[in-house]
């Protein structure tokens, strides 16, 4: 027997995880740029440090404060408001995918999504031994409505994986699209938006939170890494009729937020506004990084989160790794021949901007 005993299905996989590089310009993991300020700093310092004082006693398993902050914070995203036992946060939202699938996943159901998608909702779906099926989306990277409606409506998935904007992409649901899926998926299975990148989507693109009062099979998910600027907290969280809350305390570990997590997370929301405060500035730029690469005669997927995906390439990891040795780390992911650029601040994109028209230059 191979040592150790490792499930077959594991067996030779590599983890996942981005590389972790230290260049000048980080531009490959979909980060903030800007990093909290003194002020909020010593704000979450104090917090923290309240919270150390009882680190003798367990935290409060239901998370209530923070679910109550974190509803009043969603409220803004709708007209019908989010309450608080309609609320849940993990550690990240990848604990919060992980949770729905073990709780309505599982051994003879089924998971699915519509490729190029998050490459972790496979491993999601494999960690908790459900069946991944994987449809397509459109070569513009959209989402053929009648075509996923049909195969949701064949494969009978329990849970329907799909993020708004999409990443790799950037692409964002049209507003029909959430509604009509939801019906397809019907009571049989939950359908998840994925709203990680939600907070930089353009003017005019609505949430999907707008739609829970009309489907309660219908879970949207959020993360507080990205426009909040604060990936090294990992606070994830949904949003999702109650009934499907009381589903994830089955399956949830005791206590699964620590009291440091619960502070430090209530003191970013008291400076949401701040930490917030340069989404329209990440806006901007990426919508000048989107006109700038196809003044250079690349296609570039059209985006509505913090990246862009831009290609196509002959040979995407040579210019991936020339970007590389010029001090630039942008993401080799996606589809064969594409590559995928954060948005960082101004004088990190037009570092990736000359590295690229070097890179390209030396290639021709």
């Amino acid at each position: 027997m191979t040592w150790p005993p490792l499930r077959e299905e594991l067996r030779g996989l590599e983890p996942y995880g981005a590389p972790q590089l230290d260049v000048p310009v980080q531009l490959n993991t979909n980060e903030n740029p800007y990093g909290p300020s003194a002020a909020c700093a010593d704000d979450i310092a104090a917090s923290v440090r309240a919270a150390a004082l009882g680190l003798n006693r367990y935290p409060d398993r239901e998370h209530v404060e923070l679910r109550t902050a974190l509803a009043a914070y969603l409220s803004r995203d709708t007209p019908h408001g989010i309450a608080p036992e309609q609320v849940w946060a993990a550690n990240g939202s990848n604990e919060v995918m992980l949770q729905l699938l073990q709780a309505f996943g599982g051994p003879g159901r089924s998971a699915l999504s519509f490729a190029p998608t998050y490459s972790m909702y496979p491993e999601y779906a494999r960690d908790t031994a459900t069946r991944w099926v994987q449809g397509s989306r459109a070569e513009d990277f959209s989402l053929d409505l009648e075509a996923a409606a049909a195969l949701v409506r064949a494969e009978r998935p329990s849970v329907v994986l799909l993020p708004s904007p999409n990443n790799p992409t950037g692409t964002a649901l049209p507003p029909d699209a959430v509604g009509a899926l939801c019906e397809a998926v019907g009571e049989q299975g939950l359908l998840v938006v994925d709203e990680a990148y939600g907070e930089f989507r353009r003017a005019g693109v609505p949430s999907a939170l707008e739609l829970l009062p009309d489907h309660r099979n219908l879970v949207v998910t959020r993360t507080m890494s990205k426009a909040f600027a604060a990936a090294g907290l990992r606070l994830g969280y949904l949003a999702a009729d109650p009934a499907i809350l009381d589903a994830i305390r089955v399956v949830r570990l005791p206590y699964h937020l620590s009291a440091v997590t619960q502070a430090t997370a209530l003191a970013a929301l008291r400076h949401a506004p701040e930490l917030l405060g340069k989404v329209d500035e990440l806006r901007a730029e990426r919508d000048a990084c989107v006109a700038w690469l196809r003044d250079q005669g690349m296609r570039v997927a059209d985006s509505d989160a913090n990246f862009v995906l831009f290609g196509t390439f002959e040979d995407r990891h040579a210019v991936w790794q020339g970007l590389l040795d010029q001090g630039v780390l942008i993401r080799e992911v996606g589809p064969d021949g594409w590559l995928r650029v954060s948005i960082g601040t101004a004088t990190e994109m037009q570092a990736f901007k000359d590295a690229l028209t070097q890179v390209r230059k030396d290639q021709s």
